[in-house]
C-alpha cells in the first residue's frame, strides 16, 4: 500500500533524515545508498500495554507482557520525489490507520514546521544562507515526546556505540512486532513493568537504568505528561526546569529535547560540538562556550538551529 504526502517547496528529506542521529537508532533505519527511511509505528494514538505471547521480555524470564489492545504495528519505508514523499506500508491499513501515518510521518519530518524566519535571518548571510538554500533546519524526531526523551538520555555522558546497544536493547526486548518482523519503540507502560535489573542486565543502560524505569513509571501512571511539552505555554526557561524535574535530564539532554519540541533558544554544547566548533569556526582553537554564544547571538531564538546546521554542514554531500 502507497501514501503519498505533498512537501513543503522548501523541504529537503535527505537532509532532514540525517540532521541529527535518530535515523541510526531503532526504530528508524537509513539507507543511504537508496535513500530509503524505515520506520516502525505503532498505530493507536492511545497507549496499550505492549508486547505479545512471543515476546522477548517474556522469554527472557521477567515475565508475561499483556497482549496490547494497540492494532498491529505496521512498518513504512519512505522516500522522497520531487514534492512527495512516498510512504510504502508492510500491510494494508484502514482509513483510519493510514490517517494516523500521516499525521506520525507529518510530525517525524516536521513536515508542519514553519522554519520561514529562521531562513529569512540567514538569507543574506554568506556563511549560513546554505542552510535555506539547501533547505536544512528540519530536526527528525520520534513520532512522541516519550522516544525522543528516552532516546535522549541513552546519549548522555557516553559513546554513540553504546546509545546504539541500549535503544537497540529496549527495542527488541519491549517492542511490538509489525508483520514483517520489524519491531516498535516501547510504550511506557511496557517500560514500566520491567523491573530496574532489566534495564541493567538486557538494556545495558548502567546508572540510567534507575532513570529510565523511574521515567516509564511516572508517565505511565499519568503523573507526568511529556507529551503535553509540544504545545507547553511555559516560557523556555520554565520548561526546562520542568524537563530537568526528570531524573537524567541535564542541560544537555533538556536543550536538545527542545530543539525536537521546535524551541532552539539552547545550544545544547557538548564535547563533540565545541571540537566542531573549534575546527570550523576557530582555526583549531580551544575556546569558551561564551564565545561560542556570542558566535551564534545574532541568531535570537533561532540559535542552537543555527549552530546544529553550520556544525552539520558536511554530513551531506551535494558536490
Amino acid at each position: 500500500m502507497e501514501i503519498s504526502i505533498a512537501t513543503p517547496r522548501e523541504f529537503n528529506f535527505k537532509r532532514t533524515v540525517i540532521s541529527h542521529g535518530w535515523c541510526e537508532l531503532l526504530p528508524f533505519q537509513i539507507d543511504r545508498e537508496k535513500w530509503v527511511l524505515t520506520r516502525t509505528l505503532d498505530l493507536k494514538e492511545g497507549r496499550g500495554t505492549a508486547g505479545s505471547a512471543g515476546s522477548s521480555a517474556e522469554q527472557l524470564g521477567w515475565g508475561a507482557i499483556p497482549a496490547g489492545v494497540l492494532d498491529k504495528p505496521v512498518t513504512l519505508t519512505i522516500k522522497a520525489s520531487r514534492r512527495a514523499l512516498l510512504i510504502n506500508t508492510s500491510r494494508r491499513l484502514s482509513q483510519a490507520a493510514t490517517k494516523k501515518v500521516v499525521t506520525d510521518v507529518r510530525h517525524m519530518l516536521r513536515l508542519d514546521d514553519d522554519i520561514g524566519e529562521f531562513y529569512r535571518l540567514l538569507a543574506d548571510d554568506d556563511d549560513f544562507k546554505w542552510i535555506p538554500t539547501q533547505g536544512a533546519g528540519r530536526l527528525l524526531r520520534s513520532p512522541n515526546v516519550f522516544e525522543d526523551l528516552v532516546k535522549m538520555i541513552c546519549t548522555t555522558n557516553c559513546s554513540w556505540a553504546l546509545t546504539e546497544k541500549m535503544v537497540t536493547g529496549l527495542v527488541e526486548n519491549l517492542g511490538r512486532e509489525s508483520s514483517n518482523g520489524h519491531r516498535t519503540f516501547p510504550t511506557p507502560e511496557a517500560m514500566a513493568l520491567m523491573p530496574v535489573k532489566f534495564y541493567v542486565n538486557e538494556v545495558r543502560a548502567g546508572y540510567r537504568a534507575e532513570y529510565l524505569k523511574e521515567l516509564a513509571d511516572r508517565v505511565a501512571a499519568g503523573a507526568l505528561d511529556v507529551e503535553a511539552w509540544l504545545a507547553s505555554p511555559l516560557s523556555t526557561a520554565d520548561l526546562v526546569k520542568e524537563m530537568r524535574g526528570v531524573k537524567g535530564v541535564g542541560p544537555y539532554a533538556a536543550e536538545n529535547v527542545l530543539k525536537l519540541l521546535g524551541r532552539y533558544d539552547g545550544l545544547a554544547l557538548d564535547s563533540w560540538t565545541r571540537t566542531k566548533f573549534f575546527s570550523v569556526r576557530n582555526n583549531g582553537r580551544k575556546t569558551t562556550d561564551k564565545k561560542i554564544a556570542r558566535y551564534y547571538s545574532r541568531f535570537k531564538e533561532w540559535r542552537g538551529l543555527a549552530l546544529w546546521c553550520d556544525m552539520t554542514r558536511d554530513w551531506l554531500d551535494v558536490t
